[in-house]
């Protein structure tokens, strides 16, 4: 079981791949397509995903896995086709977001914990079945006047250890995402030192919990400053201070880490993943697990119209390769103005 699970995640992390996060609930998927004017119904979140999945340059070079949303990985594509199969055809793995969300955290005021174990075990071998091979949990740390609490941090830890094991046993792998958000006006110093907080509380739990490193994948923040600080930190010191942290506590049996943007702009995230991976000699595979840093283009490009598909799988194959580049260290912002 621990090596299948290891294959899975070694994939999942293959140098110049990385995880597309197709998982937005249905408000947000709301939220994005109001942006570009397009009603949020069934047909038209299956006819914008479809695009993605149907994209096969971006699909089979630079896509490793893609996290679904319950409804999607239950959803056929126009001609029928399940869009779980779309995804295996292109040479990906189909992963599945698990956990029900943030809720109030009791007694501890403005913070949250991550909700949906109850029933998780059955869910995960539905999930399985439909073609699932990893899943993804999200606990959200924010930084704030006393905050985070280690309550906070040791319950959305606990939770996170809970669910890996829940995966692992279902022979599926899990994302294990911590994310200290970047809203606030925290310096990259104070994100440098809660970050490190939560990956140690959450790989001490981990090992409470007998989940196999091996057959995980961390999904974690970058160190950086919060949006309203007035001090932003440069490319450089973003990726030094984010390695640093991570080597301090990534145990190296992890295959691999796949970053979030939160919140970053496409550019952004694409520039800090490459000079990370530019310093070198780590111990683990550093790539992608963008949303919006992936998706944000294609969206704009598509607007709902299907005479705009080719612009929006052009769009996504291009965010997909720059973002490939930055994960072997060879993205420059040249790149981006050739294209």
């Amino acid at each position: 079981m621990i090596e299948e699970l290891n294959r899975i995640a070694t994939a999942m992390v293959a140098p110049g791949k990385g995880i597309l996060a197709a998982d937005e609930s249905a408000g947000t998927i709301k939220k994005r397509f109001d942006a570009i004017g397009v009603a949020s119904t069934e047909e038209t979140r299956r006819d914008y995903r479809e695009l993605l999945f149907r994209s096969k340059e971006a699909m089979a070079r630079h896509i490793s896995g893609v996290i679904l949303y319950d409804e999607t990985i239950r959803q056929n594509a126009k001609d029928g086709t399940p869009l779980v199969k779309l995804i295996e055809a292109a040479g990906s793995i189909p992963g599945i977001k698990v956990d029900m969300g943030a809720k109030p955290l009791a007694g501890s005021p403005k913070e949250t914990v991550t909700e949906g174990l109850d029933g998780l075990r059955e869910r995960l071998a539905d999930y399985h079945r439909l073609g699932a091979r990893f899943a993804k949990w999200r606990a959200v740390i924010d930084i704030g006047p006393r905050m985070p609490s280690y309550n906070c941090l040791n319950a959305n830890a606990h939770a996170l250890a809970r669910y890996a094991a829940l995966c692992q046993e279902a022979g599926i792998v899990p994302i294990v995402e911590p994310e200290v958000l970047m809203d606030g006006d925290h310096t990259i110093d104070a994100c440098y030192e809660v970050t490190e907080w939560t990956l140690k509380e959450v790989f001490q739990q981990l090992y409470y919990a007998n989940v196999a490193l091996e057959g995980t994948i961390l999904k974690p923040n970058m160190v950086i400053a919060g949006k309203k600080c007035p001090t932003q930190a440069g490319v450089q010191e973003v990726a030094e201070k984010t390695v640093r942290c991570l080597k301090a506590c990534v145990p190296s049996a992890v295959p691999g880490i796949a970053f979030l943007s939160g919140g970053q702009s496409d550019e952004e995230a694409t520039a800090h993943l490459d000079a990370m991976n530019k310093i070198g000699g780590l111990p683990w595979g550093l790539t992608f697990s963008y949303g919006r840093a992936l998706q944000a283009a294609p969206q704009k490009a598509w607007s709902g119209k299907t005479e705009n598909v080719p612009a929006a799988q052009a769009a996504f194959a291009h965010r997909a390769r720059m973002n490939g580049l930055a994960a072997r260290g060879e993205w420059s912002p040249a790149l981006e103005k050739a294209a």
